[in-house]
């Protein structure tokens, strides 16, 4: 699969999870795709299971924006970030292709948090 490929398969996967539609979104993954959640322990192994564990979010995500990929090989990352009931969280997606669609994922979420004064003097924030 040519990288352009494996692109275009994640700008289709992200605008999907953006607008809701779980079949498009899953269609990226092998049905034996693992998905981990290293902060909380969490592996969900199948495409049935991470599909099935997203329709049951009790808070649905209300905006979606990715804010950069980058990916070369079998190897692909996202940044991007998520509002979950007036909550943002920044989110990273490493996923590992094996024959044109996901076999493994990791995705970290963070929270925001303010910059502290300390730093001040060697960073800017922006607006």
């Amino acid at each position: 699969m040519f990288p352009s490929d494996i692109r275009q398969a994640l700008d289709e996967h992200w605008l999907a999870s953006a607008r809701g539609d779980l079949d498009a979104e899953h269609a990226i993954y092998h049905d034996d795709a693992i998905c981990e959640y290293p902060q909380s322990g969490e592996i969900i192994c199948g495409r049935q299971n991470l599909q099935a564990l997203r329709s049951h979010h009790p808070g649905k995500p209300s905006g979606f924006k990715v804010r950069r990929i980058h990916g070369e090989g079998d190897l692909w990352v996202t940044e991007y970030t998520i509002d979950y009931q007036g909550k943002q969280a920044f989110t990273v997606s490493i996923m590992t292709f094996k024959g044109g669609k996901v076999a493994h994922e990791v995705q970290y979420f963070a929270d925001p948090f303010d910059a502290p004064a300390w730093r001040a003097q060697w960073v800017s924030v922006p607006g």
